[in-house]
């Protein structure tokens, strides 16, 4: 028996799906016993580096404008459908679950042909279109944000985290997380996270605000993604500030553990992880994207007091925002304290439990 998991193009449809495909193990399946459908990008070499095979299908997704290039989508739509349930049928998959992306809707279709359940996840508060699309033939659905639910239906389960993220324990890990980055214990840390690619406008508010400060007591660990790393490291030698320059952290738990605050997007894992970890954060949501997905993500967690959410036209005001959670312990409290509720740590075994059952 294999189940299969198909997600495809960016981290916040893969991360979530591999994050199953461990539950699933833990649950007592074999690791060959897991499949996963994908695309050319980042999952073509993410997925098989985790341990798992992989089937690579050709598709891509409409362009918004009226294009030539748009109907030779349904040939590849077509031939990445047939593929699929060529697989199906030759690895005696019992049950799908699709993470989003292009890749989903061929992967559903394939299912629905062959008859074999298909469970869907939608990531973001804002349900992407291929999940807008293929829900009506799911037989389970799951969603991170209630938001989402609005639209698809299903059960709010968060989105499924890595193993050491859904065990986070700061107090377990702070010690050893401040060790790793060489960090005092008793310094007011700033995290800064731009996602694998960074982001040079939280990068430069950053800048900005190590600039007004000098003291000893405050220091930074910056994820600023590989494009960034040469400029940032630069600025970071003109500071006073200690000013930990990484390119990347595969081990986020100990990123969680080691800051305060925390300034980022609003990507839909980094609000699950946010949540998880209970840390206070100002989140500058993308301005683009599928309609302000991202400032929807924020929207439940700024309500309950967890984050502040700085807008990108309005990004100036990001130092006097963190400078304000900085320096107020209290108010850091209050905020983590905000996020009960929020979090969901067990999401992956939830959706490996409901493939199981759905396979027997």
């Amino acid at each position: 028996m294999t189940f299969a998991l198909a997600a495809a193009g960016t981290g916040g449809h893969v991360f979530p799906a591999l994050a199953v495909g461990e539950a699933l193990i833990e649950r007592g399946v074999d690791r060959e016993d897991i499949l996963f459908f994908g695309g050319d990008r980042m999952e073509k070499t993410t997925v098989p580096s985790a341990g798992f095979r992989f089937v690579e299908l050709e598709i891509r997704g409409f362009r918004r404008s009226l294009s030539v290039a748009n109907f030779k989508v349904f040939g590849l739509v077509a031939k990445a459908r047939a593929k699929a349930i060529l697989t199906i049928r030759q690895n005696d998959i019992k049950a799908i679950t699709t993470f989003g992306g292009y890749v989903a809707g061929p992967v559903a279709m394939a299912a629905k042909a062959t008859k074999i359940p298909f469970l869907l996840h939608e990531q973001n508060a804002i349900a992407g279109l291929a999940n807008r699309i293929i829900v009506r033939w799911a037989s389970d659905v799951f969603v991170a944000f209630e938001q989402a639910q609005k639209k698809l239906g299903g059960t709010v389960v968060g989105n499924p985290l890595r193993a050491e993220m859904a065990a986070f324990d700061r107090d377990t890990l702070r010690v050893q997380a401040r060790e790793r980055y060489g960090l005092a214990d008793s310094a007011t840390v700033l995290g800064v996270l731009g996602g694998s690619l960074g982001a040079r406008i939280l990068n430069e508010a950053t800048y900005q605000m190590a600039m007004a400060h000098e003291s000893e007591k405050f220091a930074i660990v910056h994820l600023c993604g590989k494009e960034h790393v040469d400029a940032v490291n630069e600025r970071a030698s003109r500071s006073n500030l200690q000013w930990v320059v990484l390119d990347f952290e595969e081990q986020m738990q100990f990123f969680y553990a080691a800051c305060d605050v925390v300034l980022s997007r609003a990507g839909a894992l980094t609000v699950s992880e946010l949540a998880v970890s209970r840390t206070p954060a100002v989140v500058v949501p993308l301005a683009i994207g599928v309609g302000g997905h991202q400032a929807a993500n924020a929207e439940s967690l700024a309500a309950a007091g967890a984050i502040v959410v700085v807008t990108e036209d309005l990004v100036d005001q990001v130092p006097a925002a963190l400078e304000q959670i900085l320096v107020d312990g209290r108010r850091r409290a209050e905020m983590a304290r905000s996020y009960l509720g929020y979090a969901h740590p067990n999401a992956a075994f939830v959706i490996a439990d409901a493939m199981i059952e759905a396979a027997a």
